[in-house]
């Protein structure tokens, strides 16, 4: 995680497009709003399109905007998140899921930074850094699969792996404290501090390589507390699954 994140910091000042690889709840998101934030373009607009969310012409008028009339429903004018994100930042997450009719329009904007909204035969010209993230192996997907190749290579200038957190178990407790820091904030309580019970392995926490699994165990452990006492890892058994191993202490 950490060549990542060096690698991520590198790479954030340049406007070259990144692509971000890794399973689904290992922080894909959170490290594309990092990359903007320290890039030059923080000040300006971050947004995200989900591409597994939409029907392709909903996927497309949303990224590329439409003009009143061009199609029914079409009540109004949209500008879409090109021209809203217009120097800054648009992450396009789970990327393999763009269908194939859309693919050469972003490949071209890519390539060009020039795009034309739906029913519209104005070609407009945006400023978007185009960050892609994906949980499968777009290279594999190549050749009479479903996903260009001259596109997967535009995309992939720069790299980047998460590991999932099984691979990574030292993040776990800091991952966990860190939580707790930001939600304790919003139900103004006692802030735990978790750690590792020394007679067992860290390596033995059943996380799935997710995120949001530590998350939900920090929220249980702070909104189930009884006035700032109590065992995290006896929540966790009792509300979760018997396997966490999480143990907590209170800072008051």
């Amino acid at each position: 995680m950490t060549r990542a994140v060096n690698l991520a910091r590198q790479a954030a000042p340049s406007n070259a497009t990144i692509l971000i690889r890794g399973e689904s709840g290992t922080g894909k998101t959170v490290l594309a709003k990092a990359i903007h934030a320290w890039s030059q373009r923080a000040a300006m607009p971050f947004s995200v399109i989900s591409c597994p969310s939409l029907s392709p012409e909903l996927l497309e008028s949303e990224l590329f905007g439409h003009v009143k009339g061009a199609f029914t429903g079409a009540v109004r004018d949209n500008p879409g998140r090109i021209s809203m994100c217009n120097r800054g930042t648009l992450l396009l997450d789970e990327i393999g899921d763009l269908p194939l009719s859309l693919q050469p329009k972003l490949l071209r904007f890519v390539q060009e930074k020039e795009y034309e909204r739906i029913g519209d035969y104005t070609t407009r010209h945006a400023d978007v850094r185009i960050i892609a993230a994906t949980n499968i192996d777009l290279e594999k997907v190549g050749p009479g699969g479903q996903f260009r190749r001259k596109l997967y290579y535009r995309l992939n200038v720069i790299q980047l792996e998460i590991p999932p957190l099984r691979e990574r178990p030292d993040d776990i407790v800091s991952l966990a404290n860190g939580l707790l820091i930001f939600l304790v904030k919003a139900v103004t309580r006692h802030c735990w501090v978790f750690y590792r019970r020394g007679d067992e392995p860290v390596e033995k926490l059943p996380v799935a390589g997710k995120c949001p699994r530590v998350e939900k165990t920090s929220w249980r452990g702070l909104l189930f507390s009884v006035r700032g006492t109590g065992s995290v890892s006896t929540i966790s058994r009792k509300m979760c699954t018997p396997r966490i191993r999480l143990s907590g202490s209170v800072i008051r």
